[in-house]
């Protein structure tokens, strides 16, 4: 089988690896992540530039249609690069099921910008019951039409701070774990009856609870099927996300360990912890391979059962190699002076986000 990017995946990768070359180091991560938003607008505005915000869009809609190897491969770099502009959930969720679910008139009103980074967009679908159901919804609609009206509240809306706009998800009908009656609806941040009240996350990124009481909204096309079919393809994201600060751990921790001297010695020359480093050396070679396997997939039925079954390895893996590279570097590793505990951060919260391993390990046992 092979493995080899094309010509156009190769050119994304680059592109990729310029931006973060080019607009990141630990202090300016710092800097970004420090802003009411968690991440730079004047990043997201050259990423609008560069064309890697309307990428992932169907042709259609302005973008390029990309597959499961560019999407993962493009996410990989990023994640190696320990960016904090917000293009999972941002762009691949929220921008993209709004296309998708859009009429006519409202996708022309709001899709030009929102591919040109001058406006952004987020998932409202997380609730206080939910857990790890998908389908856990309490927010109700109300009305038809142009008279539709949204109650309810959602806890958590990743990267929602400073948003022009949600996807909501809500029901009209059926009790709050069913499938039958979940519906999608855009609702415009400043519209009456929305609070959106800003919350750090683990790794620094803002994440909003956004109130709706008797909101406006707009319908949008889909639903839970296309809740589920978005999910999956932001789960190989994230997954892919991972790997690449997996990546960038291990690497810095290596050149530590080569430099770094107890006793007279190099601290990699130790057998214990040599031995330590090629088990987690092995971790990511396993990722990899079971990243590749879903991006192979991409297209045909065991697509969703691949993308589970490597986010059930990676989001725990990822984690226990996060702690094992702090623990090399001693207390100095958890500090913000170092790539480390920002990019083990990174880590806990995209294990934990948008539900548990274990959720996907269920996920994975069900399609087998």
């Amino acid at each position: 089988m092979n493995f080899d990017l094309t010509e156009d995946e190769e050119m994304l990768k680059a592109l990729a690896e310029r931006f973060v070359e080019d607009h990141y180091d630990i202090d300016r991560r710092r800097a970004y992540a420090a802003t009411d938003e968690g991440f730079s607008r004047a990043n997201w505005a050259l990423l609008g530039e560069l064309g890697l915000i309307a990428a992932p869009f169907a042709p259609e809609h302005g973008g390029l249609g990309l597959d499961a190897t560019a999407i993962a491969t493009v996410f990989e770099a990023l994640g190696r690069g320990l960016t904090v502009e917000p293009l999972i959930d941002n762009v691949l969720v929220a921008a993209r099921l709004f296309a998708q679910g859009a009429d006519d008139a409202l996708r022309e009103a709001w899709l030009p910008e929102l591919l040109a980074g001058t406006r952004r967009v987020a998932l409202a679908h997380a609730e206080p019951g939910s857990r790890d159901g998908r389908l856990w919804v309490e927010t109700r609609a109300q009305g038809s039409g142009a008279e539709v009206r949204l109650t309810g509240t959602k806890s958590c809306v990743v990267a929602g701070a400073g948003v022009d706009g949600f996807v909501v998800s809500a029901r009209s009908a059926g009790a709050a774990g069913d499938a039958e009656g979940l519906e999608l609806h855009f609702v415009e941040a400043g519209a009456a009856g929305v609070t959106a009240t800003p919350w750090r996350m683990a790794d620094g990124s803002v994440a909003v609870r956004l109130e709706l009481a008797a909101a406006p909204a707009t319908a949008l096309g889909g639903g839970h099927a296309a809740l589920v079919a978005i999910e999956t393809l932001a789960s190989l994201a994230r997954s892919a996300e991972a790997l690449g600060i997996m990546q960038r751990l291990f690497d810095d921790t290596l050149d530590y360990l080569r430099t770094r001297k107890q006793f007279g010695v190099t601290l990699g020359s130790f057998q214990a912890i040599q031995h330590r480093m090629a088990t987690q050396y092995g971790v990511i070679e396993q990722a990899r391979a079971l990243l590749n396997l879903a991006m192979v997939s991409d297209g045909t039925d065991g697509f969703a059962k691949a993308v589970a079954g490597a986010r059930a390895y990676i989001a725990p893996a990822s984690v226990t190699l996060g702690h094992e590279m702090i623990q090399f570097h001693g207390g100095m590793g958890v500090t913000d002076e170092l790539t480390i505990g920002h990019g083990h951060k990174r880590l806990l919260v995209l294990s934990r986000w948008p539900d548990s391993p274990l959720a996907a390990l269920d996920r994975f046992a069900d399609a087998a």
